[in-house]
């Protein structure tokens, strides 16, 4: 049986001023989407570009209630959730299109 992939992530502006909290089963694709300009709203507005923190469910009511949770905390609490595993606040563009390839292999040789 095929799992699913859901994410939840945050992503910032340039100057770390705004975060979004998002839900999605293709990270790689919302990402481009966000970066592209194809959003309309808070993200485009905000210019909301980088992606700097993502965590991995294999349910969507996981992935639901992480997201729920995640955007009831304080900014500084979301601040320190991505401090632990990013400090710098890179961008993990590349470090997610490389997931993504190796789980979508892993996935697919479990038909």
């Amino acid at each position: 049986m095929k799992s699913h992939n859901y994410y939840v992530y945050m992503m910032t502006n340039k100057t770390h001023s705004v975060l979004y909290v998002g839900v999605i089963n293709n990270l790689i694709r919302r990402n481009y989407e966000h970066r592209s300009g194809f959003l309309r709203g808070f993200t485009k507005t905000y210019h909301v570009t980088k992606l700097v923190y993502f965590e991995y469910f294999g349910t969507i009511d996981a992935a639901i209630t992480r997201e729920k949770q995640l955007k009831g905390w304080k900014r500084s609490k979301k601040d320190a959730l991505i401090n632990g595993s990013n400090p710098e606040w890179c961008d993990l563009t590349a470090l997610i299109e490389g997931r993504e390839i190796l789980r979508s292999a892993q996935n697919d040789s479990h038909y």
